[in-house]
């Protein structure tokens, strides 16, 4: 098969974590673990990270990178940031914003083969101009796709799961909901497993909103009038989905054993199961896109950047992830 391009792996924001744990990804990466990357960020905030231990490469383009990679961290630079950190300031917020731009018209264009994303701080980058609620919705537009179609999936070793809606207030929730809002974001999760993870016939299942899916409206009303119709769209166009089920029944191990995408309702719904089951290694990915997008499921941590306790295990696993959708999708 044809060996594919580099992964592009944007810095983040260069007072957080990402800076390191691209460091250590790329340590976990020599045994070919994983395949290469390049860092796309400022070079000297990645050396100072890396520190003398660790040799860090310049390179002009992502096709210099898997030369290098076996024998240092090849780097993309986007200028010159200072490494403070803990200490987010409008510099670095600036940095990390050329270090997206860079890294998705790098991989739209095909010379990386998929993009994974280093934690930023919104709040920062809105103060120097990021017009968007998040990176998501960034990739999204620079790919000509539709927020509202760009779908966040959040995966890891014991659970995948997709959050209908998202960054907005529970009490909105109720309201939000459509049966059309959740035919057509479980429409294009079932596509993309069968894309990108290989499998033919995906199993959904949708969580309730209610308590024990609302008791055929005893308890609201949305589970009968909103979800159920859902459902059965879904399984008239041929995707494998039953519920809605009672959430709280839904993420034991036996349960996970029958579906391989659980659809929730709110942002809690989803999030809680998966970073109780898959803390370390919980993956959000971009789906609905024309190209893979992952990120490690965490933010900036700004209170232990650079004491060297941030773990790797997330960043390694959006890489991992990232590789494998991209192989997929080059040789499916």
């Amino acid at each position: 098969m044809t060996e594919l391009p580099p992964l592009a792996l944007s810095m983040g924001d260069p007072a957080g974590v990402g800076p390191e744990l691209a460091v250590q990804a790329w340590k976990a990466a020599r045994d070919g673990a994983l395949p290469p990357f390049v860092v796309v960020g400022s070079h000297a905030v990645i050396a100072a990270a890396a520190g003398a231990g660790v040799p860090v490469q310049r390179v002009s383009a992502p096709d210099q990178a898997r030369a290098v990679f076996a024998e240092a961290l090849p780097v993309i630079d986007v200028g010159h940031a200072a490494y403070t950190p803990g200490q987010p300031d409008d510099a670095g917020a600036r940095a990390a914003l050329d270090s997206l731009t860079l890294a998705i018209e790098l991989t739209r264009a095909g010379t990386t083969s998929a993009l994974v994303t280093g934690p930023v701080a919104k709040h920062q980058l809105a103060r120097v101009g990021f017009a968007y609620p998040g990176q998501t919705e960034c990739v999204a537009a620079a790919c000509g796709i539709a927020a509202d179609a760009a779908v966040m999936m959040l995966a890891g070793p014991h659970l995948r799961v997709v959050p209908i809606t998202v960054h907005v207030p529970l009490a909105a929730v109720p309201q939000l909901l459509t049966t059309d809002l959740i035919v057509s974001r479980a429409q294009i999760a079932a596509e993309a497993l069968r894309r990108d993870y290989g499998l033919a016939v995906p199993r959904l299942v949708l969580a309730g909103l209610n308590p024990h899916a609302g008791e055929n409206g005893r308890m609201g009303c949305e589970d009968r009038d909103v979800i159920a119709p859902a459902v059965e769209r879904l399984r008239a166009a041929g995707i494998s989905a039953s519920g809605p089920h009672s959430a709280d029944t839904l993420f034991h191990a036996d349960a996970r054993a029958t579906y391989d995408l659980a659809v929730c309702m709110y942002h809690d719904q989803a999030l809680i199961p998966i970073k109780l089951l898959d803390f370390d290694e919980g993956v959000n990915v971009t789906l609905g896109l024309p190209i893979v997008r992952t990120s490690p499921d965490h933010g900036t941590a700004f209170g232990i950047a650079g004491t060297g306790t941030a773990r790797p295990g997330a960043t390694i696993a959006a890489l991992r992830m990232a590789g494998a959708c991209a192989a997929r999708r080059a040789h499916g």
